[in-house]
């Protein structure tokens, strides 16, 4: 772990940002290595990676224009609350330290943080995101937007740097997006109780999730008409051409996102459209795929609001605001560590 004092050291009209950073060089080359071994190269089983895989910086550039398109609700229902009802979450978290998880550009977030400092209670922000590179640069925007305002960027990955947050204060964990939906049940509550673990009796968590709704609207919404979603789906195959020197023919698989009844998640699938061997050098292995077959590389769960509040008060989160949008398509739920 490194500790920095701030960006821009040396340049005294640069506002002070703390970084920490717990992610080492090699990290995230060495995971992807580890979840394609297990994910891709064990006959039997369902071909699956992390959804993490697919926001490198082209995919990113992809998910911001897939966050625009018409059929895609999820992060203007989200933003709608937020303009709705920001106040009311300030009042009601009590909070004077705002933690985002998966912080990106913190667009959002100055909603939350105009409205903690129109309480006058504001006195920190915490950025955590897994690229250093991108949270310095967002950390020190905010720094010079809110001046006085404590910055304390972390570097860090949420299913494995959870115990890790600055403690401190009063403090508001927001978990927006509905990102919590990429994770499985199993993988869900350990997150729950890990960040649990971590809080204080009063701190919060803001957390936004996609309800469940109409089939046609949700297939929509992954399976758009202009084709955006399957090349964000597809760029994942180029990611692994490029860390692992594979040889992934993207044109060679369909994207299709459809909704799963039993497990309550929309499941991006890439198809196979032949039978074929892809060779990954970096690993000495090949993977073969038939026609037809399938590798998932996202779920993204959709909610009922009493299995939110059941979920987070296994964890001793006791659910205590919920706000949606007027159509409600969206939520966001406050819960306080009893």
């Amino acid at each position: 772990m490194r500790h920095e004092g701030g960006l821009g050291a040396g340049r005294e009209r640069e506002p002070s940002v703390k970084v920490e950073v717990h992610v080492r060089p090699g990290d995230a080359q060495r995971a992807l290595r580890a979840e394609v071994l297990a994910g891709l190269c064990v006959n039997g089983r369902l071909k699956e990676l992390s959804p993490k895989w697919l926001y490198d910086e082209r995919g990113s550039q992809l998910f911001d224009e897939i966050t625009r398109l018409s059929e895609y609700y999820p992060t203007r229902r989200e933003r709608e609350i937020l303009e709705a009802h920001a106040r009311d979450i300030a009042r009601a978290s009590g909070a004077d330290t705002l933690l985002e998880l998966g912080s990106g550009s913190s667009e959002k977030t100055r909603l939350l943080l105009d409205a903690m400092r129109s309480t006058g209670r504001l006195r920190r922000f915490v950025p955590f995101d897994v690229s250093e590179a991108f949270l310095r640069q967002a950390a020190g925007a905010v720094a010079r937007e809110y001046p006085g305002l404590l910055v304390h960027a972390v570097v860090g990955d949420f299913e494995r740097h959870l115990g890790q947050l600055p403690r401190g204060g009063r403090r508001l964990v927001a978990f927006l997006g509905g990102t919590i939906g990429n994770l499985k049940p199993a993988e869900r509550a350990r997150f729950y109780a890990e960040l649990s673990a971590g809080l204080r009796q009063g701190d919060g968590l803001l957390l936004g999730t996609d309800l469940l709704k109409c089939r046609q609207r949700l297939f929509a919404a992954y399976n758009d008409g202009a084709g955006v979603t399957a090349e964000f789906n597809r760029n994942v195959l180029k990611v692994l051409n490029r860390e692992l020197g594979a040889d992934f023919e993207p044109e060679a698989f369909e994207h299709l996102a459809p909704f799963d009844e039993e497990n309550g998640w929309v499941e991006m699938r890439l198809i196979s459209t032949r039978p074929q061997a892809v060779r990954l050098p970096a690993l000495e292995r090949h993977v073969n795929f038939a026609e037809g077959e399938v590798l998932r590389t996202e779920v993204s769960c959709k909610f009922r609001p009493e299995q939110v509040e059941a979920e987070l008060a296994e964890a001793g989160l006791r659910l205590t605001e919920r706000w949606t949008d007027a159509a409600g398509d969206f939520a966001l739920s406050l819960a306080l560590k009893r």
